[in-house]
């Protein structure tokens, strides 16, 4: 139950998200689908609260003195992020934020595509589905890679 707890509190963290809940699962034995699942409650957890106040919050706090620095990173990296989908996406909007959420590339994930999806103003049912969907394929993604590194691994003992 404790590593269980770990995959959670893992797949909560920004930037390391389900990308790194996975391999850590894959890494101790545990069994894939609860792990997958466990990760994806807990990568899903913080997208709700993100979308409807992480940008007011950001707003609020980037021209105080000890956070303001940070939080305006966060606002011109969500706002960059959001501006980027927007511009090559068109009409797919939804589909570049599956994708944005769904390829493991630093910066981009579930914390990132909501902050930018709330900054674009997106609808926020849509926007979950779509964030959901995307790390749907971040999981799938992860799993491949964590399951050839670590079989690759066992190989050599």
């Amino acid at each position: 139950m404790k590593k269980y707890l770990i995959v959670f509190l893992i797949s909560m963290v920004p930037l390391i998200e389900l990308r790194g809940a996975i391999p850590y699962a894959v890494g101790f034995g545990l069994p894939i689908v609860p792990s997958i699942l466990v990760a994806l409650v807990g990568n899903m957890l913080p997208v709700p609260f993100i979308f409807l106040f992480a940008r007011r919050v950001l707003e609020w706090g980037k021209d105080k003195k000890y956070i303001g620095k940070f939080f305006t990173w966060c606002l011109e990296k969500g706002e960059k992020g959001g501006r980027k989908l927007e511009a090559k996406a068109g009409k797919g909007l939804y589909v570049a934020l599956l994708l944005f959420v769904g390829i493991p590339i630093p910066g981009t994930g579930a914390w990132t595509g909501t902050l930018a999806a709330s900054i674009l103003d997106m609808d926020f049912k849509k926007s979950v589905v779509y964030i959901l969907l995307g790390l749907l394929l971040a999981a799938a993604i992860m799993l491949a890679a964590s399951l050839g590194l670590f079989g690759a691994i066992n190989l050599v003992k």
